[in-house]
C-alpha cells in the first residue's frame, strides 16, 4: 500500500531493516555516540550551530515541550490552519497565557499583521508553523523573519514537522530559537521521535520559567543531552538507530540540494495536474513543496475514489478538518519518486474520468 496521504510516508525497507537491529543499552557509550551522531547531522540538516535535543515522542510533545518550557509571561499563537491551531490548544491544556491570531485556511501568515502584534509589547513568545498541513500552504520565512528580527525580546517557535528533510531550513539566518520536527513526514521516517533546536535565548529562557512538568521538561532533557548525550528516560533506541542511518543517506547518497530539488519537482508537478483538472486552496508563492490540496470543483465523490484508489495500492488523504469534503491533499514527501507520482495520479485521472 502506497502511503499519497500527508504523514505518516513510505519508508524506505533498507530503512525499516535498522528497526531490527539487536538494541543497546540507554545508559553507555554506544547510545551517547548514536545521539551525539544524529544531532550533528540534524544541524546540518536544520541549518544552525544550535544545541539539538532529541525527545522520544510525536512532533506534537516537542510542540508542548517547547511551548510549555520556553513561555515566560504571554504566548502569541499565529495561526492559518489546525496545526497552528494546535499551539493554541498545547497553551489551554498547559494554563498558559496565550492569544490567538487566526488567518483564513489557505491564506498565509501576513508579516505586515504579525508586525502590528508584536509591536504591542504584549508577548515574550511566538510561534509560528512553516508549512501547514492541513492547508499545504508554506509560509515565507524571509519576510516573517525579517519582523520578529525586530523584537530580539521575543523568543520564536517554529513548527517544521512537514517542510524539514524537504525544504531548506536556515535556522541561524531566520533567528529561530526553538525549531521543532519529527520523524513521519518529509524525513522519511517512522513516527515516533521528534526533536528541537536551541538558540542561546531559548536556553536562557528555560532557566527562568517555572513549571515544565516532568517527561515534557525541556531543561532536563536539554541538562542530560549536554552532560552525557542521553535523553533522561529510556529512549526509542531503534528509531534512533533509523535516523540515523537515513540522515547519513540524505547527507551522503541523495545530497541535502538534490533532496530539496527533487521535492519541488514533484510539487510543480502535483500543481500542473491539479491546476489543469481543478484548481489549487492555496496561490502561487506559498505553494508547500511537500504537498498540496486541490479544491473539488467537480464535487466528485471523494468516498468513491477512496475506495478505488485503496483496490489499486494507495491511500488517498481527503481535506482536513472544516476542509476535508472540499477538498483532497497529494503528499510528495519523503522518498516518493517522480514515477510514483505519475503513476497515482493517472489512476486518479482513470476513476475519476479526467480528460
Amino acid at each position: 500500500m502506497k502511503l499519497f496521504i500527508p504523514g505518516p510516508v513510505d519508508v524506505r525497507e533498507d530503512i525499516l531493516k535498522q528497526l531490527s537491529k539487536p538494541l543497546i543499552s540507554h545508559r553507555g557509550k554506544e547510545i551517547s555516540s548514536l545521539q551525539n551522531n544524529i544531532t550533528a547531522k540534524l544541524k546540518i540538516v536544520m541549518g544552525t550551530e544550535n544545541d539539538i535535543i532529541i525527545s522520544s515522542s510525536s512532533g506534537t510533545g516537542s510542540m508542548e515541550m517547547a511551548l510549555r518550557s520556553l513561555t515566560l509571561k504571554k504566548a502569541l499563537i499565529i495561526s492559518n490552519g489546525s496545526f497552528g491551531d494546535r499551539f493554541y490548544e498545547i497553551a489551554k491544556y498547559n494554563h498558559i497565557d496565550a492569544d490567538l491570531h487566526r488567518f483564513f485556511d489557505g491564506e498565509a501568515i501576513n508579516s505586515e499583521i504579525l508586525d502590528k502584534l508584536l509591536e504591542t509589547d504584549q508577548y515574550d513568545t511566538i510561534t509560528v508553523t512553516h508549512n501547514e498541513t492541513s492547508t499545504s500552504v508554506m509560509n515565507n520565512l524571509e519576510q516573517l523573519s525579517a519582523v520578529w528580527k525586530k523584537y530580539p525580546k521575543i523568543l520564536v517557535i517554529l513548527d517544521t514537522v512537514s517542510s524539514l528533510g524537504g525544504v531548506k531550513i536556515d535556522v541561524d539566518h531566520y533567528n529561530i530559537d526553538a525549531c521543532v520536527s519529527a520523524s513521519q513526514k518529509a524525513l522519511g521516517l517512522p513516527p515516533g521521535i521528534s526533536f528541537i533546536s536551541l538558540s542561546q535565548k531559548a536556553i536562557q529562557r528555560m532557566e527562568q520559567v517555572g513549571y515544565k512538568g516532568y517527561y515534557l521538561d525541556l531543561k532536563r532533557v536539554y541538562e542530560m543531552a549536554q552532560s552525557k548525550n542521553q535523553y533522561p528516560s529510556t529512549p526509542t533506541i531503534s528509531l534512533m538507530f533509523a535516523l540515523d542511518y537515513q540522515l547519513d543517506y540524505i547527507l551522503n547518497e541523495e545530497g541535502l540540494e538534490n533532496r530539496f530539488n527533487r521535492h519541488l519537482e514533484l510539487a510543480k508537478y502535483t500543481r500542473n495536474w491539479g491546476k489543469k483538472y481543478f484548481e489549487l486552496l492555496v496561490k502561487d508563492g506559498f505553494q508547500s513543496h511537500t504537498v498540496t490540496t486541490i479544491k473539488n470543483i467537480h464535487n466528485y465523490d471523494m468516498s468513491y475514489l477512496k475506495e478505488e484508489l485503496k483496490k489499486s495500492g494507495y491511500l488517498f488523504s481527503e481535506g482536513y478538518g472544516k476542509l476535508k469534503s472540499e477538498t483532497f491533499r497529494i503528499a510528495h514527501m519523503a522518498d516518493r519518486t517522480l514515477t510514483e507520482l505519475k503513476e497515482y495520479l493517472a489512476r486518479i485521472e482513470e476513476i475519476w474520468q479526467l480528460s
